[in-house]
């Protein structure tokens, strides 16, 4: 118990004994789903006496066997009292409930145990076959209640003790596939022993268990479409201690062989047996007959690609012996320094020591060629020099209209009365001598040749 929770009693217990005369009985629920009752009695000439009655849960233990189905059904009644408010007698409480379930001290359930809840309004189930390994190997299985309503939770614990089984295992076994069935269907009681009586009519066996049962889903089977009120489907593990009926190898004939192969059902004479309430794909059945099977245990022949045996792995001693690095930094940063030094020295001569230079350039150049080299030249700086001179004044339809700074409307070079035919194209355009003149309209009236 936690100081927390036996302060609390204490205080409790000092509440009641404030009260003179009075018996009372006081009832306390922990977070842990625990239970306790706190009761005050008085006697005469006696002190008061206070008794602290704990109604934890018990773990619930089952002893399910190797090799044979295993399921228990978590039943939300079960629950419903540990959650408050704790209904009346008569009153109908429908909280939604949720379940999660977890080996002890794991995250997870073992691999072969498997769970399943449809809605929060359903209980919830689970089924797996023990191994035989787990025998003998008690597996606590923490089981922790949800309140989808008041997010109250309640924890209870579930000791799976499995027990070896005559005969484990059964030599002949059986799996069926069952397409109008999901599996939290299947799994009630009422249903697996409606298949299993059918199956012993076929199958007519002196002991006859189901071994596991496994939803199509976990096969690699779609989502049916929510149409028609169609099934996920399950297959059904069955096992016996005689060998396969006739009816059951009618799916081994050549002739149903091939009406799988063409997806058409084939044809079973026991079919009618089952149909009335089960529609089972006789091309997924899968008959395994345990006492011919070889064993897969090869003798290794020692060849080619196989290493010889070099015995048992000695690992170093610890005592090894300090080794001087030294030498080997030196060789490693030396070597490319020195090779690195060379090369530049190379390219330091080349670049610079092998320079021939103008002079000895013009030296072994025909005269000729340097004459016409310079007159280019010269003509080319005088052609540039000219271009630096030249002004030429801009036609008045390129000139701006507003300022480029202000944007301001510029004014207009002349007046309103200024005459605009006998102004020139170019604003700064002269008459060359050796330009014709164009004649002009005089504002007198007279024209002049």
């Amino acid at each position: 118990m936690s100081p927390a929770t036996t302060g609390t009693f204490l205080l409790t217990a000092f509440l009641l004994s404030c009260a003179d005369g009075i018996n009372g009985t006081v009832n306390w629920k922990t977070k842990q789903a625990n239970n306790f009752i706190i009761s005050r009695k008085m006697t005469a000439g006696k002190k008061d006496v206070y008794t602290i009655f704990s109604k934890v849960h018990s773990d619930r233990n089952v002893y399910p066997s190797a090799g044979v189905l295993f399921v228990h059904v978590l039943e939300r009644e079960y629950f419903k009292g540990e959650f408050p408010p704790y209904p009346k007698p008569g009153e109908i409480s429908n909280d939604p409930i949720t379940f999660n379930t977890n080996l002890m001290g794991y995250p997870d359930r073992p691999g072969w145990l498997r769970y399943i809840q449809r809605t929060p309004y359903s209980d919830g189930v689970l089924y797996g076959s023990p191994t035989a390994e787990n025998v003998g190997k008690p597996t606590v299985i923490e089981i922790t209640a949800y309140n989808r309503r008041t997010f109250e939770t309640a924890r209870h614990n579930l000791i799976i003790n499995i027990m070896s089984a005559e005969d484990f295992p059964l030599p002949y076994q059986a799996e069926f596939f069952i397409k109008n069935m999901n599996v939290e269907e299947m799994l009630a009681s009422e249903v697996l022993g409606d298949f299993l009586g059918a199956v012993k009519n076929v199958w007519q066996p002196e002991r006859l268990n189901a071994i596991n049962i496994t939803s199509a889903l976990d096969r690699g089977g779609r989502v049916p479409l929510p149409i028609d009120d169609m099934k996920e489907g399950v297959y059904v593990m069955v096992g016996a201690d005689v060998p396969f009926s006739s009816c059951l190898r009618e799916v081994e004939n050549p002739q149903n062989q091939l009406r799988c192969s063409q997806e058409m059902e084939p044809v079973i004479t026991c079919d009618k047996k089952f149909r009335t309430q089960f529609y089972i794909d006789w091309c997924k059945i899968s008959l395994v007959d345990k006492t011919k099977q070889v064993s897969t245990y090869q003798e290794v022949i020692r060849g080619e690609g196989i290493l010889p045996d070099g015995g048992e792995y000695k690992p170093p001693s610890d005592s090894l012996k300090s080794r001087d690095y030294y030498t080997d930094f030196l060789i490693t940063l030396a070597v490319p320094s020195a090779v690195a030094l060379v090369l530049f020295l190379i390219l330091a001569y080349i670049m610079c020591c092998r320079r021939e230079g103008v002079e000895k350039r013009n030296m072994q150049t025909p005269d000729i060629q340097l004459v016409h080299h310079s007159a280019i030249q010269k003509s080319t700086k005088e052609l540039r020099d000219m271009s630096k001179n030249r002004e030429i004044a801009w036609p008045l339809s390129t000139l701006p209209v507003f300022h480029p700074v202000t944007g301001e409307i510029i004014p207009p070079l002349h007046t309103d009365n200024y005459e605009s035919t006998n102004m020139p194209l170019m604003q700064t355009q002269q008459n060359l001598p050796h330009q014709t003149q164009i004649p002009q309209q005089q504002t007198t009236g007279k024209w002049y040749p």
